[in-house]
């Protein structure tokens, strides 16, 4: 039967019918935050002192041009390991809890940072650094966590905040590891007479993080609950695997992929196997997520390279402290706009377009760095400098509100409840691959572009390449989540 319509029909009543957004739960979400200062902290920290410490390690026998090299392993060591055991992590999660692995990768966290500050050989930062990437598996279980605290009403506003976290943890880490390392020589009056701090000069800039995170292992076994519907303790998930190894039984049926919507309860909260996962949804969510991460840190890791070289290099010859502005400035302004305004242009545009305007920002981000630098060959630092800098500012901001977005798509794309973490830590172990050998890769070509003139273009060129293939993988991107097809 037809309904009738006049002029007083409501036109807006799908909008009408559009569902309130269900407040957060606060407690455990500020929990989560809280937690997910854990890894910037401990990863960057040493940011400030590395070089400094390989020189007194002695392992480059006094040459000043293996201190890159060695300060760059130590970086990578960190994502290398994580991107080895993040996924299986991951996948232990969505067996036996979110919280015991969590509480394992905050005690892992909280030891091997203070073994750091305690290392005086290279063996012993290259173990002590591959500890603490090894043992950091938390970055896919709280995001798996997040998801299972929401629902699809709040989950974008709950993904406006992670920035924050990681933004306080990559400035406060550099600032500790910089403010408290050779703390006898800094501040003597304090620790001039402490044998302890002359003996082991770094310990107490690592020593902060790695109290930190022992707090926050303290608060997680308090206050944290668990999120997993139906977790198992890991003995009796033990004592099944060593059955099912011993039997030598294997359902081959329930290892081959499948796109089947799953039905029942028990199904859908009963974990996959690995192969199951690795379906074209999850595929495409995780390859976005490792290209706008690619994208990020070859953005950041060229950035401070690109200020700091002199104008006659192809740079803009600013000094640490203003370099430090611009980028506190930046960490300022794209948190509060991630807060008060990522939720609301989710609801208004939808995931996939702003993710694609996300990776398509890196475009004019790129351009204005010899745009910045032709003006201060002109015309010196004046204000259409620093204007081009405010441009390079706002499409940073905007590069920002793809990962939101994306974590939605990587939260859509599992199969079920049950394999969510597995989900995020196939994700995760790819994110952290690339960000292994993306800055490497970035500064690499900045370098060979300031040696020759002839190759000035050369790490433009490039950017613009990882910029071009993230654009194209977005566009595999579904307009609407995969569960609401």
């Amino acid at each position: 039967m037809a309904h009738s319509v006049h002029e007083e029909t409501p036109l807006l009543h799908a909008q009408q019918q559009k569902p309130r957004r269900t407040p957060l739960p606060w407690r455990q979400f500020t929990i989560i935050l809280f937690l997910q200062l854990a890894e910037p902290l401990t990863s960057q920290l040493i940011s400030p002192f590395a070089p400094q410490l390989v020189r007194d390690i002695g392992v480059t026998n006094g040459d000043e041009t293996k201190v890159g090299f060695y300060v760059g392993l130590l970086h990578s060591l960190f994502f290398a390991t994580q991107a080895l055991t993040v996924l299986h992590w991951s996948r232990a999660s969505d067996h036996i809890g979110r919280k015991p692995v969590l509480l394992t990768g905050l005690f892992g966290l909280s030891l091997s940072m203070y073994c750091f500050g305690l290392s005086k050989t290279f063996v012993g930062l290259v173990l002590s650094r591959s500890l603490n990437g090894a043992l950091n598996g938390n970055v896919g279980v709280m995001k798996s966590m997040m998801v299972e605290i929401t629902d699809e009403t709040n989950l974008a506003q709950a993904y406006a905040f992670m920035p924050i976290a990681w933004s306080s943890g990559g400035t406060l880490g550099p600032l500790i590891g910089g403010l408290l390392s050779r703390p006898a020589d800094r501040f003597p009056n304090v620790f001039g007479n402490t044998e302890f701090m002359r003996e082991y000069p770094y310990f107490l800039a690592c020593a902060v993080p790695a109290t930190f995170t022992a707090i926050a292992w303290i608060v997680t076994f308090l206050f944290l609950k668990e999120t997993l519907p139906n977790s198992v303790p890991l003995r009796r998930l033990i004592s099944s695997k060593i059955r099912q190894w011993s039997s030598n039984k294997k359902d081959f049926e329930s290892e081959l992929p499948t796109e089947t919507p799953v039905t029942s309860e028990n199904d859908e909260n009963k974990p996959l196997p690995l192969r199951a996962l690795l379906i074209p949804r999850v595929l495409i969510a995780a390859g976005n997520y490792a290209a706008l991460s690619t994208i990020e840190i070859a953005f950041r890791s060229v950035q401070p390279l690109f200020y700091a070289t002199p104008i006659e290099l192809g740079g803009l010859g600013l000094d640490p402290p203003q370099i430090g502005n611009i980028l506190a400035v930046y960490g300022v302004l794209n948190g509060l706009f991630q807060i008060f305004f990522f939720a609301n242009l989710h609801d208004r545009f939808g995931s996939k377009a702003i993710f694609t305007v996300a990776v398509s920002s890196g475009i004019p981000f790129i351009l204005t760095c010899p745009l910045i630098n032709a003006l201060a060959r002109a015309y010196g630092l004046n204000w259409a400098v620093w204007c081009v800098i405010g441009v390079q500012t706002i499409c940073s901001i905007l590069l920002n509100l793809g990962y939101a977005c994306i974590f939605i798509y990587i939260a859509a794309a599992s199969p079920n409840r049950g394999s969510l973490g597995a989900t995020n830590g196939i994700a995760q172990m790819l994110v952290s691959i690339m960000r292994s050998i993306g800055p490497a890769s970035a500064t690499s070509m900045f370098s060979l572009s300031i040696k020759t003139p002839a190759h000035a273009w050369f790490v433009y060129y490039f950017l613009l390449v990882i910029v071009f293939m993230a654009i194209g993988t977005s566009l595999l991107l579904p307009r609407k989540m995969w569960k609401d097809q």
